[in-house]
Order: structure tokens, then C-alpha cells, then sequence
């Protein structure tokens, strides 16, 4: 290689030497092109003596140093991500059922509550007192009927008095009914056992129906529930094995899918699934943020590489192979990807060794040493 460079020096310092003693001459255009196709002949010949010498003295050729990854089978997994939340198993929003205002508040939040139990009361004053004016004018009625019934049973008076009396009391029974009924409206109740986590409601409040009155969640079943994606749905399945993350708690728990729903929301093209949990495993809160890593895919004996060993070119994905200490370019057919690996399906088998460090270095046939 010395005598290489002596060659390029020597041919620098002809040609300055030349274009000197031209530099009087009038032809120097002539002289120029001459000395340029003298150069361009002069490299042609060091690049023959170079390949001549590099054919004689292989110990001058570049050896690249690289590491190398033994390929061997392994467990590989692929997980669908989704956020999802906490849940009671029960979750429910209780409204009134009247139109008023509240008089009457008997549970706060937190507060574990029983089904059917009042939670609060609607002003219900003019009702109340429709209801004694009728309970008044039943017993009135009730007490005719009594004695009409009491003359029928004797054969005295007419069978249309007795059924007239009859009709006035049942009647009014009817209507007290309806109005007990109306009353109960008024009584802002507790669908399910739960505990209170909701609840806006403050003396005097006008409400109506539909309105939020409490929030009652019954955590003794508790679940996640989250919305994936329409394009997954192929792919997630009922019993699917879950990895249920807790960012806030540092924490993870193992689970698998309890239900798979089978309608699509058009509004945002998602399905729902649910994540049974057990209660005793944390302090869990309604609403809280999880994240779901959800398998989708299981290989027991995969071949995986790093994502930054495979590279890309024209014709496809590719890594280089140390084969007798000199590189051998593969081109490969990949599969899933996770978490940095990518499982590798066709080009490579057990046993050989990809190039994992100096891959920037190499090339087709490289000369290589293993570090």
C-alpha cells in the first residue's frame, strides 16, 4: 500500500512539474487534456495494482470486528394494547321518578346502602293531604256499605243500593292505592346493595326525572371494561389471557376476558369487552385508568430477533449471517412484532449466527472477526 501512495504523490508532482514548463507555452488547453488523460490512465493502473495486491496479500484486506447473535427457539408473544377503566359489577345512576324539591337527604357519599332504601324524599305535602281526604270519605263510604250489605244479607232494600254501595267503596279503595303508589314515587330509592359514590343533591333542590340524584356501584364483583378497536375483533376472543395494569398503583394483575360483546358502536367503530377482577386483590376505585395488554398471539418455539438487527433494501427486510468468518447477506419473511423483537419465519435456522453489532460496517461477503 506504501508504494501505492508513493505512486499517487509521484503522479501529483508530474503533473504540477508539467503544467510549469507549459506555462509559457501558448497551447496550454492542449497540453491540459494531454496531461488529464495521462492522469485517468495512471488511476486505472493503481486500481489494478491494488486488486493485484490485495489477491497476493489477503493479510492487507479490511477485517471487520462484529458480535454476533446465536439463533436459538423461544416463547414468543404478541399483545393488542388498550386503555380501559374500573367498574363496579353494578353501577347505576338513580333518578326520580317525580318532578319537586328535595326535602329530605338520608345518605351521604360513601355510605353502604341497601336495595330499595331511601335515599332522599320530593315534596310531596299536596299529595299527602289528598290522601287523608280520601282515606276520610272511604271510611265514610265503607261504613254505608256496611250497613247496606249488613240489610242486603236480611232481605231488606234493593240489590242496586247494595252494588252502589259496594261500587263507591272499591272505587275509592282504588283511588287511595293509586295515590300511595304516587306517593312512593316521591321517595328517591336504592335499586341494588352498593355503596353511595355519587351524590349532587342539596336541600331544596329542584329535580325532575332523568336528572342524577346518586351514583349506587356494588363492588363485590368488580371489573374493567374498555373499547377496542373494530379491527381486532378477529383477533380478541373470550378467555383471552390479560395483563391488567394499574399505572396509579404500580401494579399488575393476570386475568382473562369475560365477555366479548358482538355490536360494533357506529359511532366510534369499537366493541366492548369486560375483565372480571376479584375485589380482595386492591383498593380499587369506579373509573380508574388501566392498561390492557391483551394476547393475541403465542408461538412455543418462535425464532426472534431484535428489530434494529433486521435492515430494509430494495428487494426486502434482511440481516447479514457470520458464515467461515465472512458475511452472508439473507433476506427474511417476518411475522409479528412486540416489544423491540419480531418473530422471524422464513430465512434463517437454529444454530446460525446473525450479525448484532458492527452490521453498519459490513457488507456482502465481508471478512469478519467476532469480538
Amino acid at each position: 500500500m506504501l508504494r501505492v501512495l508513493n505512486s499517487k504523490v509521484l503522479t501529483i508532482i508530474v503533473l504540477i512539474t508539467m503544467l510549469s514548463a507549459c506555462g509559457g507555452s501558448s497551447n496550454k488547453k492542449a497540453e491540459l487534456a494531454k496531461l488529464k488523460k495521462q492522469e485517468s490512465e495512471l488511476q486505472d493502473k493503481i486500481k489494478q495494482l491494488e486488486l493485484e495486491l490485495e489477491k497476493k496479500f489477503p493479510e492487507n484486506k479490511r477485517v471487520v470486528g462484529v458480535q454476533t447473535i446465536l439463533i436459538e427457539q423461544q416463547l414468543f408473544e404478541h399483545y393488542i394494547e388498550v386503555q380501559g377503566k374500573v367498574d363496579g359489577d353494578e353501577n347505576v345512576i338513580v333518578s326520580p321518578r317525580a318532578a319537586g324539591n328535595i326535602i329530605k337527604i338520608n345518605v351521604k357519599e360513601g355510605d353502604m346502602v341497601k336495595k330499595g332504601q331511601v335515599l332522599a324524599e320530593i315534596d310531596a305535602d299536596v299529595l299527602i293531604q289528598s290522601i287523608k281526604e280520601l282515606k276520610v270519605s272511604l271510611d265514610y263510604v265503607t261504613e254505608l256499605y256496611n250497613k247496606q250489605k249488613s240489610l242486603w244479607e236480611q232481605k231488606i232494600g234493593s240489590e242496586v243500593q247494595y252494588l252502589g254501595a259496594k261500587n263507591n267503596k272499591e272505587s275509592l279503595e282504588y283511588k287511595l292505592k293509586t295515590l300511595n303508589e304516587q306517593l312512593e314515587m316521591y321517595k328517591i330509592k336504592s335499586p341494588i346493595d352498593g355503596s353511595v359514590e355519587e351524590s349532587p343533591l342539596k336541600i331544596g333542590q329542584s329535580v325532575a326525572p332523568g336528572m342524577l340524584a346518586f351514583r349506587v356501584v356494588n363492588f363485590s364483583t368488580i371489573k374493567v371494561v374498555a373499547d377496542v378497536a373494530e379491527n381486532y375483533g378477529g383477533l380478541i376472543k373470550k378467555d383471552n389471557d390479560v395483563i391488567i395494569s394499574f399505572p396509579d398503583m404500580n401494579k399488575e394483575v393476570l386475568s382473562k376476558i369475560s365477555f366479548k360483546s358482538r355490536y360494533i358502536n357506529p359511532v366510534n367503530r369499537t366493541f366492548k369487552i369486560e375483565i372480571k377482577l376479584k375485589s380482595e386483590d386492591a383498593d380499587f376505585f369506579a373509573n380508574m385508568i388501566t392498561i390492557l395488554k391483551i394476547k393475541d398471539y403465542e408461538a412455543d418455539s418462535a425464532i426472534v430477533l431484535p428489530i434494529n438487527v433486521v435492515q430494509k433494501d430494495a428487494e426486502g427486510s434482511f440481516v447479514y449471517i457470520a458464515n467461515n468468518n465472512k458475511t452472508e447477506k439473507r433476506y427474511l419473511g417476518l411475522g409479528k412484532t412486540y416489544n423491540n423483537g419480531v418473530e422471524i419465519l422464513k430465512g434463517i435456522s437454529v444454530g446460525e449466527k446473525v450479525i448484532s453489532v458492527g452490521i453498519q460496517n459490513v457488507e456482502e461477503g465481508q471478512e469478519i472477526i467476532e469480538q
